[in-house]
């Protein structure tokens, strides 16, 4: 008798959602950060400032856009169902619950909706592989 592969998973809504929320921000980063990185090399091309504000917007442009890339990698994780994802998320939504409660901000949008999507993410954690 053959067995049977177990059957997929499925995503919760609010999995995808989250997903392509930080989908969204993650392609707006890399946009801005091709933005930031073209203009300039652009500015400083044309002799516009000094020489170090166009390699200091290069190298913003750059990190902008290698954090763009890894945040579109989370939301692709997420949208996966991937542990890893799962992980890096709980982690970045910690540190601003944490970031919070040492500014003393229990009270502010961004950390009840931090609150939210960490005790979220952990009630959907069985999803995950």
């Amino acid at each position: 008798m053959a067995m049977t592969p177990p059957y997929p998973a499925r995503r919760p809504l609010g999995v995808s959602i989250l997903a392509i929320l930080v989908g969204i921000y993650g392609v707006v980063l890399i946009l801005g950060g091709l933005l930031l990185l073209v203009g300039s090399v652009a500015l400083s091309a044309i002799g516009f400032g000094p020489h170090f504000f166009g390699l200091a917007g290069v190298l913003a442009g750059a990190v902008v856009l290698i954090v763009g890339l890894i945040i579109l990698g989370v939301a692709l994780g997420l949208w996966h169902l991937r542990l890893w994802a799962l992980v890096l998320a709980l982690i970045v939504t910690f540190v601003e619950l944490l970031g919070a409660a040492v500014g003393g901000h229990f009270v502010t949008f961004g950390f009840l909706f931090s609150l939210i999507i960490f005790v979220y993410l952990i009630a959907v954690h069985r999803h995950f592989h």
